[in-house]
């Protein structure tokens, strides 16, 4: 079949010709004339199988069908993605195949100053790519109208409602015009995806152009069983011993990440990593160099990660495995995309053996163990619990179609209370970019953890003096997190004020 024969418009055709393509993928093969018919649709493909040309291409002929009444140009058509980047990636092809037609697209995420966003929303676009959070940071402070919407896309719906997405969903929904097509693709079909399918869509048409939670067949996997504490030392052999000029490096945690960056950079191996707490910039920056060779290994985390758009990429590791054995088919689907040969090898120590499993119980198969000379793991080693990344340790999704947020993680909280402030839009496994990209947020203006920034005396109006004889500036060598049991403290300042003069205990007050 050709592209030809989908009835898609001469302008749409062209943009194809020009980006080298001639003939559909399946999934854009059987998404194309449904949502063309104007049929809502429920469609299941694997990333790199061409899905978002799959929706990109019908919408932009449905729109360019017929303009809007004169005035500002209304948002018809609404793109909802789980992260930065996958918008970026789609707002990217919306502007390469509809670059022949009338027709404005903006893109509109967290972690980004949002007056160029609103600037953008005034002048009107007809297709809008953004991230929830951000979409209704727009809506209330009323910059954004839905009202006019036509049709809305959901892309990885999976994703979303593992990153908690769901209450800000279904707030998005509640805005849009009951009458409009409504698109949702999905990597995977897990039970809360069919949930949210029911209440979203009408009499869908079902599109599965790859069997449910299955890896690609042109991905070659293998592990490396190893040591945890070589498995850094096992990767930079891997590499230079490949001679692996760019290869896609999974960890479970952010700190993970950083951490193995730097020590790959000690290696003499060009490094970057990638991950919530790294501003748009930064990551935008790390792709660049990434994708041009300028950096040989970018590391980073499941949902960074999530919709990168690499040509040919040949290598994906997975330094450590992923709680949520689904994952681990979203991260080796970054390799082997569009027809090309990939490879996917995983670095497992003896704590992620249940991990392997589970894994392998998802794919049905076995995946291939090669010992490596020299590396070959220690049997005394006993495992030991993993420490929790996203997900949680029991390797369940907690963010589900029934409005149930994943909880932040512990590892994002400092000993003795300290919250730190995150950069705007990074809430990376929590609910996405909304809280904390919001100017003023809940704790947008809070000092970043530094207890010692607040004046060191007259706390209650209490003199100065009255203080001197405890320990100066040590406020912070008490034990973390018991501020409020200070009975022990009390009795010894109460001991001490009888040593101290009547001035100073005419200042404190007496007790009956």
């Amino acid at each position: 079949m050709l592209f030809s024969e989908l009835g898609l418009s001469a302008e749409l055709l062209r943009a194809v010709s020009e980006q080298g393509y001639s003939q559909p993928t399946p999934i854009q093969a059987q998404a194309i004339p449904i949502v063309l018919e104007g049929k809502d649709v429920l469609a299941g493909a694997q990333t790199g199988t061409g899905k978002t040309a799959g929706f990109t291409l019908p919408l932009l002929q449905r729109l360019s069908a017929h303009k809007p009444a004169g005035g500002r140009r209304p948002v018809r058509a609404l793109v909802l993605t789980p992260t930065r980047e996958l918008a970026a990636q789609v707002g990217e092809s919306v502007n390469t195949y509809g670059k022949h037609l009338p027709i404005k697209s903006g893109i509109i995420f967290g972690g980004v100053n949002i007056n160029p966003q609103i600037s953008m929303l005034r002048k009107g676009v007809d297709i809008l790519v953004a991230t929830p959070g951000r979409l209704l940071d727009h809506v209330q402070q009323r910059t954004l109208d839905l009202s006019q919407v036509e049709i809305l896309v959901l892309d990885e719906a999976d994703r979303m409602l593992d990153m908690g997405f769901i209450h800000d969903i279904r707030k998005v929904l509640a805005l849009l015009p009951k009458q409009r097509q409504n698109l949702l693709f999905s990597a995977t079909f897990s039970n809360e995806i069919k949930q949210l399918a029911d209440g979203l869509l009408n009499k869908p048409t079902l599109i599965e152009v790859a069997r449910r939670n299955t890896a690609s067949e042109r991905v070659e996997q293998v592990v490396h069983l190893v040591d945890k504490n070589r498995k850094r030392e096992l990767l930079s052999y891997l590499i230079g011993s490949g001679n692996w000029r760019q290869v896609l490096v999974f960890t479970r945690t952010k700190h993970g990440a950083n951490r193995l960056a730097q020590q790959l950079e000690m290696d003499g191996l060009t490094a970057a990593a990638i991950h919530g707490n790294k501003s748009q910039g930064a990551r935008t920056k790390a792709l660049a160099d990434f994708k041009k060779g300028a950096v040989r290994v970018l590391v980073a985390t499941d949902i960074a990660a999530r919709g990168l758009d690499i040509d040919q990429l040949p290598h994906v590791v997975n330094f450590e495995l992923p709680n949520v054995p689904e994952d681990y088919v979203h991260r080796i689907g970054r390799t082997g995309r569009a027809g090309n040969e990939g490879e996917a090898v995983s670095l497992v120590c003896v704590d992620e053996h249940k991990l392997l499993r589970d894994i392998e119980h998802l794919l049905k198969r076995d995946v291939p163990k090669v010992a490596i000379n020299g590396f070959e793991p220690d049997p005394s080693i006993r495992a030991e619990p993993i420490q929790n990344g996203r997900g949680g340790g029991n390797g369940r999704r907690t963010g589900n179609a029934s409005g149930q947020r994943r909880n932040a993680s512990s590892q994002n909280r400092r000993p003795g209370g300290n919250r730190t402030a995150r950069p705007g839009g990074n809430r990376e496994g929590a609910s996405g970019e909304r809280r904390d990209s919001r100017p003023g947020g809940r704790e947008g203006n809070r000092p970043s953890g530094n207890r010692d920034s607040r004046p060191s005396g007259n706390r209650d109006g209490r003199p100065g003096a009255n203080r001197d004889s405890r320990p100066s500036g040590n406020r912070d060598s008490r034990p973390s997190g018991n501020r409020d049991n200070r009975s022990q403290g009390a009795q010894r300042r109460a001991g001490g004020q009888k040593a101290r003069s009547n001035s100073s205990r005419s200042s404190w007050g007496t007790t009956a």
